[in-house]
């Protein structure tokens, strides 16, 4: 029985431990950025945007307020992986309509902020087209996802999951050991790093994206039931830079005359 404490005391301190590593060095600051607002036909989700990735945090800013996304479908759901929206054609699709092709005409530079910034549970990241079109892994303008993932808690998996990473990025990605710990905990979709542009995470409404995530979908990936993104809002924005009142200028001297 004392041993069973004792393993036990061990694991609640290594789990404590790697909460403890996740709060202090891998969740952003979120108090303290931007945030957006989904309201969605399953329910609410908040996201705060990492300053980390100013690009594409800024892109979305500006399309949030410009009102692309209201109205738009999460038009793509795939169980234990993700969910997808942004599509700028779902705003009147017709029911089985494929989607997925709705953009707008320009893309936003990659942004990897690797070992710190990674596909954990949660995160939000930008969709794009494939490498063969896209050798510099652009962003799309407008589609993003919602990383829902599974929990790696098998080390056989993650080390599957770096050869998969090996081979997609001629070795440039390694997982750390604490990323590792995070997708042993946490979850996420480790295969994806370094790959895709992350720029944000979930801050309320996991539970939603969760919800999202197993409801049934066509051969398409698209939900039988529309869920709809009712309306985005920017409910905290980028703090304005301050400007320096400048003391009025001097009026030149000008001689007053009376014509006669």
């Amino acid at each position: 029985m004392e041993r069973i404490k004792i393993k036990q005391l061990a694991i609640n301190h290594k789990v404590i431990g790697v909460l403890l590593f996740y709060l202090f060095n891998f969740l952003p600051l979120s108090a303290q950025r931007a945030e957006v607002l989904f309201e969605t036909t399953a329910g609410n989700i908040r996201i705060a945007l990492y300053d980390e990735t100013p690009q594409t945090r800024d892109n979305f800013l500006k399309i949030t307020k410009m009102g692309v996304y209201d109205s738009l479908l999460i038009h793509r759901v795939i169980k234990d992986f993700m969910i997808q929206s942004g599509d700028t054609n779902s705003k009147h699709a017709k029911p089985g309509q494929l989607l997925g092709t709705g953009d707008f005409d320009y893309t936003t530079e990659a942004e990897f902020r690797l070992p710190q910034i990674f596909h954990r549970r949660g995160t939000i990241a930008m969709a794009r087209e494939s490498e063969k079109r896209n050798p510099e892994l652009r962003s799309s303008a407008c589609q993003f996802y919602i990383v829902w993932g599974k929990v790696y808690q098998d080390d056989r998996l993650i080390a599957k999951v770096q050869e998969r990473l090996d081979s997609a990025t001629q070795g440039r990605v390694q997982l750390t050991p604490e990323m590792i710990e995070v997708y042993k905990t946490i979850g996420g979709t480790p295969h994806l790093d370094g790959q895709y542009t992350v720029f944000g995470e979930v801050i309320e409404g996991l539970d939603i994206v969760e919800k999202i995530q197993g409801v049934k979908t066509d051969k398409n990936d698209r939900p039988l039931e529309d869920i709809r993104i009712l309306k985005a809002t920017v409910t905290k924005d980028l703090p304005q830079p301050r400007t320096e009142k400048k003391a009025p200028a001097k009026k030149k001297a000008v001689r007053r005359t009376t014509r006669k």
